[in-house]
């Protein structure tokens, strides 16, 4: 049977329905796609794809999420290839569409990561699954709330060059439901940072996230030397930025976090 999709970028995909070979070039779509219990169906991922470790370790690896090995994508013959508009580069997606069918998503905001959930569940043959998994996230968020925490902070992403989640971020919609003003949410993306010029912005908190690059206690004290009022925190990079089935545990972390 064949059926027509669109992904959250408006394209159209007509696929034989359900797919039965499916690669993940998203680390946080790929933990989604073992929740909803595709174990058999995909047979590739990216090397960044770390959860769950079993897939991670047998399921056949497919470059990184912007280095893809297109060889080895299509030797695998998939018939459907899950994908995200800033995760994956875009010139490497479109050469892909040409030969089998692409899902792109796009996420900015929660609302975003609950319509990506629903759309992949629609498109693997788990929409009951799909669709009940994000109505429980979306639970634990709303039981969250601000509660009045937070306060000014700036949210690290990587290291020489500093770079910070700007305001039209996944990281920066998060942020603002547990309370925190983003000093940084009138850039866009991730801006090149000089962290010395936080000050002027009025930061109370700097949050190092522990992915994409790993920040550890020397990078707390070279932010503390330069900016000795401001706290400094190490946090689960996955619960802030990946956007699939990790939202479940992420409402509880973002609450004890604050």
């Amino acid at each position: 049977m064949r059926s027509l999709f669109e992904d959250m970028l408006g394209n159209s995909l007509l696929l034989d329905t359900p797919p039965r070979r499916i690669i993940s070039l998203v680390p946080s779509q790929t933990e989604l796609l073992y929740t909803l219990g595709l174990h058999e169906q995909v047979v590739g991922i990216t090397k960044f794809c770390v959860h769950p470790q079993k897939w991670f370790r047998n399921k056949e690896r497919v470059g990184g999420t912007k280095t893809l090995h297109l060889d080895k994508i299509k030797a695998l013959r998939p018939d459907l290839i899950i994908a995200n508009k800033e995760e994956n580069e875009k010139e490497q997606i479109e050469a892909l569409a040409k030969e089998f069918p692409v899902w792109v998503s796009d996420i900015r905001t929660l609302e975003d990561a609950l319509r990506m959930i629903r759309g992949v569940g629609d498109v693997t043959g788990k929409a009951k699954e799909a669709y009940s998994l994000a109505e429980d996230i979306d639970k634990r968020f709303k039981r969250l709330g601000k509660k009045g925490k937070g306060g000014r902070v700036a949210y690290f992403i990587w290291y020489r060059p500093w770079m910070a989640a700007g305001g039209d971020t996944f990281i920066n919609d998060i942020l603002s439901r547990i309370g925190f003003q983003n000093v940084l949410k009138d850039k866009n993306r991730y801006p090149e940072v000089n962290p010395a010029d936080l000050l002027h912005a009025g930061v109370e908190k700097i949050l190092l996230s522990s992915e994409p690059f790993p920040f550890g206690e020397k990078h707390i004290a070279e932010l503390q030397s330069l900016l000795p009022d401001v706290a400094v925190q190490l946090v689960d990079g996955e619960m802030f930025s990946w956007y699939g089935s990790r939202l479940l545990q992420a409402a509880d972390y973002l609450d004890r976090c604050v």
